[in-house]
């Protein structure tokens, strides 16, 4: 009877085991899953026929633009979905919204490093919340994401320069899967990332900035 009672037991303890590392597989994933999700963006017209817009300012956004030294190198330009944002309207003057979204699963932001061809590379994902919708939510730190607190960005109005690069003060994380980087797979940029084929350079962004 005893034996009974403990394999009894001892089935109870591994299910509640094999639940466990369910719940854990449909919790944040991996890097592999996210790669595997996002391998479609290569193509940006993929991503744009799945709602994601270019950055209204038409950046290719480098580390000097936000007063950060150059040899950090470069973000690139931003392609966003306004829903998972949670933008409604025009940026007015920056760009604002609602979303708490940061499921990796399905990233908000898809950043591409232009070609001198003109197309488009792939070079990372990223993730980004609004300060003041996340914590209106409820939330008293920042997300993360596999241990690390995403970025938190905002302009200093006493510089010339955009630390925001023309977004409301904001969260944000970014996931180097499609171009080795030298600063780490979350630094918010890459050196091994050039915004050379891209026409708008530092005295556009900041007369952009400015108006």
């Amino acid at each position: 009877m005893r034996t009974k009672i403990g394999a009894a037991a001892l089935a109870v303890v591994m299910g509640l085991c094999a639940s466990a590392s369910l719940a854990g597989n449909q919790g944040e994933p991996s890097l592999d899953e996210v790669r595997a999700l996002t391998a479609k963006y290569q193509d940006v017209k993929v991503a744009m026929a799945d709602g994601f817009v270019r950055d209204p300012g038409n950046m290719c956004d480098t580390a000097d633009m936000m007063g950060r030294p150059k040899k950090l190198g470069a973000m690139g330009i931003h392609y966003f979905r306004p829903d998972l944002l949670g933008i409604s309207d025009p940026p007015n003057p920056r760009v604002s919204g609602t979303g708490t979204h940061t499921d990796f699963r399905k990233p908000s932001i898809l950043i591409y490093e232009p070609q001198a061809d003109g197309s488009l590379k792939l070079v990372a994902v990223e993730n980004l919340v609004f300060r003041k919708s996340w914590h209106e939510a409820g939330n008293e730190r920042p997300p993360s994401f596999h241990g690390v607190e995403y970025d938190n960005m905002w302009d200093d109005p006493a510089t010339e320069i955009d630390e925001a690069h023309m977004f409301e003060p904001h969260y944000d994380r970014h996931v180097w899967l499609y171009r080795d980087n030298p600063n780490g797979m979350f630094a918010q940029f890459n050196p091994k990332v050039s915004c050379a084929a891209h026409k708008t350079d530092l005295a556009e962004h900041k007369a952009h900035a400015a108006r």
